[in-house]
């Protein structure tokens, strides 16, 4: 059958301008069949939210502006804060020449097993068995993404297992896991009424999931809501999903920088592992070591114990070399080398410890500032669930028109959930956010 497309000549008779012409007149004609790919058919993606805040935040010219958006740890003057032992380290490295060359696939190994100890304990079993496989990565974000394509990989299911995330759950999360091709399901986290955990509602979800599924956790300071399991509730929990058989995946990325004791965030962690669960971790170091831009973390698989679990962790970090080397193929070497210098001399260690506890005793100062403010103000409603959460977010109650109202005539910026970061908060702007918190409130009651 004929083409309806014109043929391209290719007659060497032309000069180079007619044969440029037929060129662009062969691309240009229409054709009968739909073209492979054309960008023209692209539609623009929705602004990230956060992000897209934090932008507005920017364009606004307002001298009492805040911003609660962004996670990233302020200082009492709203400034990015070096850890000091993080200045030692890094005035120490920098004209390092080593830092130029590459990183072995995955990553600095002194990185990498610190990270493991710091996570699970050094007598941890799982250690002291070699049952971790540990991947350097692109922070708490590329470890979850590698998380998932290994799952998505390899998870023996056919189809595969549906992951289960906290509703709410950190929104990354969602687009992170559809991406390597795995499909969502939600079991409920947050308590509207109580504006704490909805553990009865989570217990009855997990134990109607499909007998092993993943189930993503937050170990500490979970993100939105700054609501954690206490260690009795994390009992049950282990023990309804070793019935069900699911599959625990642990984002951790906030040890020290919730409550200041490592041991006391990474407890849920320990627990698991210490009941012999298989499960994995995503470990990130933006937000302990305060190194947000050097995108550090770690991905750890921990293999099920058994006489076959040393070859199982062997094969395991074979793949994770694989899916790494295919997407990044290696690791950036300063926030590692940092990370691993502190992590790795027990006074740099000690003086780290201590700047976990300046963060974290920061931010609780803030939450106890602010309960009591709405508190002494009688703003309407109850505001204990301020200090009973943790870490660098809150989840304040608020509903999408307060927050609306709070940006719109107080230039207070936050998510429309009302979810706040209480490192946005500061002796400074502290009475402000209460009087506006208490107007809002009240116009709208």
């Amino acid at each position: 059958m004929p083409s309806s497309t014109p043929a391209l000549s290719t007659s060497t008779s032309s000069t180079p301008s007619q044969r440029l012409a037929n060129l662009s007149s062969h691309i240009m004609s229409p054709s009968a069949h739909s073209p492979v790919f054309s960008s023209s058919l692209i539609a623009a993606a929705p602004p990230d939210p956060l992000f897209g805040l934090a932008q507005d935040f920017k364009r606004d010219p307002s001298d009492k502006k805040i911003d609660l958006v962004i996670g990233a740890y302020r200082d009492d003057d709203a400034k990015p804060w070096v850890l000091p032992s993080v200045q030692k380290v890094r005035n120490d490295i920098h004209e390092n020449p080593t830092l130029n060359e590459y990183l072995p696939i995955k990553g600095l190994a002194s990185l990498t097993t610190a990270a493991a100890s710091l996570l699970m304990g050094p007598s941890s079993p799982a250690i002291t068995q070699s049952r971790v496989s540990t991947v350097q990565t692109i922070s708490g974000t590329g470890a979850v993404h590698l998380g998932g394509l290994f799952l998505s990989r390899f998870h023996p299911s056919s189809p595969k297992p549906a992951i289960y995330l906290s509703n709410p759950t950190w929104a990354n999360h969602h687009q992170i896991f559809s991406n390597v091709g795995l499909s969502l399901a939600q079991y409920p986290y947050f308590s509207a009424k109580t504006k704490g955990l909805d553990f009865g509602g989570m217990m009855a979800a997990l134990r109607e999931a499909p007998a092993g599924s993943i189930v993503l956790l937050h170990p500490c300071a979970h993100n939105p809501t700054g609501v954690d399991p206490t260690q009795e509730q994390w009992k049950q929990i282990a023990l309804l999903m070793r019935e069900r058989n699911h599959f625990p995946f642990f984002d951790c990325a906030y040890q020290g920088f919730a409550s200041g004791d490592l041991v006391r965030d990474s407890w849920a962690i320990r627990y698991f592992i210490e009941h012999g669960f298989e499960l994995c971790i995503a470990q990130s170091f933006a937000k302990n070591f305060g190194l947000y831009g050097q995108r550090t973390g770690a991905f750890h698989f921990v293999s099920a114990p058994g006489p076959d679990a040393a070859k199982a962790t062997e094969n395991i970090g074979s793949q994770l070399a694989v899916l790494q080397r295919s997407e990044i193929s290696n690791p950036p070497a300063y926030g590692a080398q940092i990370a691993s210098r502190i992590l790795n001399d027990p006074q740099l260690f000690a003086a780290w410890e201590e700047d976990l506890r300046t963060m974290s005793g920061r931010i609780a100062a803030m939450r106890r500032g602010l309960r009591d403010r709405l508190e002494a103000k009688g703003t309407p409603g109850s505001w204990e669930h301020i200090t009973n959460q943790i870490g660098m977010f809150s989840f304040t109650g608020l509903s999408e028109q307060q927050v609306k109202l709070l940006r719109e005539k107080y230039h207070i910026y936050m998510t429309k959930n009302g979810r706040i970061s209480m490192a946005g908060l500061n002796s400074h702007n502290l009475d402000y956010f209460a009087d506006s918190v208490d107007a809002v409130v009240r116009e709208t009651s």
